[in-house]
């Protein structure tokens, strides 16, 4: 499935729209990760635990975003961003979210069409 960030997708045109996806988490840290984080943020520096964590949560949520746009029958989510907001003392709440689309990939000679589209809309051999 193609994911981007922007509203169009270069040399596909967007045939469908399926509307709003998402996928959503929340998530608590487990009190012993949230200490030894404590303890690395006094010298400053990355938090891997937390970095872990996050890393992990917004590949969740990407694959329930993917799976919602696949159940409406999209090929692709434009659009696509993500939001993260703490929830509580202790709770990360981790969404992504986009529009789910179907797109045509634009075949030689069409205006718009890239070397990307021009290799998809070529039937297999």
């Amino acid at each position: 499935m193609l994911i981007v960030t922007s509203n169009e997708i270069p040399g596909h045109r967007i045939d469908a729209v399926f509307g709003e996806v998402m996928g959503l988490t929340v998530r608590s840290r487990d009190i012993g990760s949230q200490m030894l984080a404590g303890f690395r943020s006094l010298g400053g520096g990355e938090l891997p635990e937390m970095t872990k964590a996050l890393y992990e949560s917004r590949q969740e949520v990407m694959a329930r975003m993917v799976t919602e746009a696949q159940q409406r029958g999209a090929n692709a989510i434009v659009a696509m961003r993500f939001d993260t907001s703490e929830m509580g003392n202790n709770w990360t709440e981790v969404c992504a979210y986009g529009t789910a689309v179907y797109v045509l990939p634009l075949a030689e000679g069409e205006p718009g069409a890239t070397g990307q589209s021009i290799f998809l809309s070529k039937p297999p051999a």
